[in-house]
């Protein structure tokens, strides 16, 4: 969606609620909704909001928006009053009783479920291509070959699963020489997870199959994930904390021993008054930003750079580091990732120059 199209979520949602009452069936991805509050991530204040403005019509989406991978299509239904769901404290549920004085949250639900589900994965949400038991070997091998697929699922339809033909069963069964013509001969059994599982089950699956089946709560294999996919989102989701570590500790490099312990207390909270600031390992992130942005402070650190635009970078690093350390569900957006690379980089020119 482009940015000029600044549609707020309650006209959408308004828009939305009449289309239901005219028997419709309206839908929208997740990406899309996250956009009516202004966000690119499912932060806990974007969560927030929508599960606020949805239990004001009494609109929920299915599956559920926080569930699903980030372009994942969602449907919009009526759901019962939030006055009449029972309200239950368990582990995995959070109530919020306030949030900004723009909405009042009461009773709902702002982040239903903390555990990074299998189905948050594009892969877990993309049918996978599959063969037929009485398809041909040279079919199957032409398949995986075009695709660069390492193994496909032998399957008679969508929910019908009757086992998986990959490089290693067909080259086992030749060693043996216990060959065949049809995929049936060289298949072998399938592993498979439910959608609603947690990641970390299937890290143990693949990890020793280099594969799993998803299928969702309709019973259908909605998507296949492999140890690659494990890979990239693992490095999607960790890269962004390591960029941060490496950049926090080159910051303490340029302050450390550059300043007292008085001025260094100067840069803290005013209301902060139970921390003590003795180094600067006591210093938060924000807490650099301010030390920094003073002129004077910043001539201590002998650095023949501009402190406007130093400190403007450390500040957007300081929004992206809020975000990251809420472990929000949802990769950081490349450009912001971006941003922190080339400002780690920068650090690192900055102290070999020095």
């Amino acid at each position: 969606m482009e940015e000029s199209e600044e549609i707020t979520i309650e006209e959408k949602l308004e828009e939305i609620s009449l289309l239901l009452d005219e028997g419709k069936s309206p839908s929208a991805t997740v990406r899309d909704i996250l956009w009516w509050v202004l966000a690119q991530r499912r932060g806990w204040n974007a969560i927030t909001r929508i599960r606020t403005e949805l239990a004001k019509r009494n609109l929920k989406t299915v599956p559920d928006f926080e569930g699903v991978y980030i372009d994942a299509t969602v449907h919009f239904e009526k759901d019962k009053p939030v006055a009449d769901e029972p309200i239950v404290h368990d582990e995995a549920t959070q109530i919020v009783q306030t949030v900004n004085d723009d909405f009042i949250v009461s009773g709902v639900f702002a982040s239903s479920d903390p555990t990074y589900r299998i189905s948050k994965l594009e892969a877990a949400g993309t049918a996978p291509i599959y063969v037929a038991p009485d398809a041909t070997l040279a079919c199957a091998i032409t398949v995986m070959l075009s695709n660069g697929f390492s193994q496909l699922p032998v399957m008679t339809n969508e929910r019908d699963v009757k086992g998986v033909i990959s490089w290693s069963s067909i080259g086992v069964r030749l060693a043996m020489n216990k060959g065949g013509t049809v995929v049936r001969e060289l298949m072998e059994p399938h592993q498979e997870i439910r959608a609603s599982d947690s990641i970390f089950a299937a890290i143990i699956v693949v990890n020793q199959y280099d594969y799993v089946l998803v299928r969702g709560d309709d019973r259908k294999i909605t998507g296949i994930i492999t140890a690659a996919d494990l890979n990239n989102q693992f490095q999607k989701l960790a890269e962004p904390f390591l960029l941060l570590g490496e950049i926090e500790n080159q910051i303490r490099r340029l302050i450390d021993n550059r300043f007292t312990a008085a001025e260094l207390e100067s840069a803290k909270n005013p209301a902060d008054t139970e921390r003590e600031i003795s180094s600067v390992a006591d210093l938060t992130f924000g807490e650099y930003v301010k030390l920094l942005e003073n002129p004077e402070k910043w001539g201590k650190i002998h650095l023949p750079i501009d402190r406007e635009k130093f400190v403007e970078k450390l500040e957007q690093v300081r929004r992206i580091r809020n975000d990251v350390m809420h472990f929000d569900p949802d990769p950081v957006p490349q450009k912001q990732q971006k941003l922190l690379r080339d400002f780690a980089q920068f650090l690192q020119r900055i102290h070999s120059l020095r």
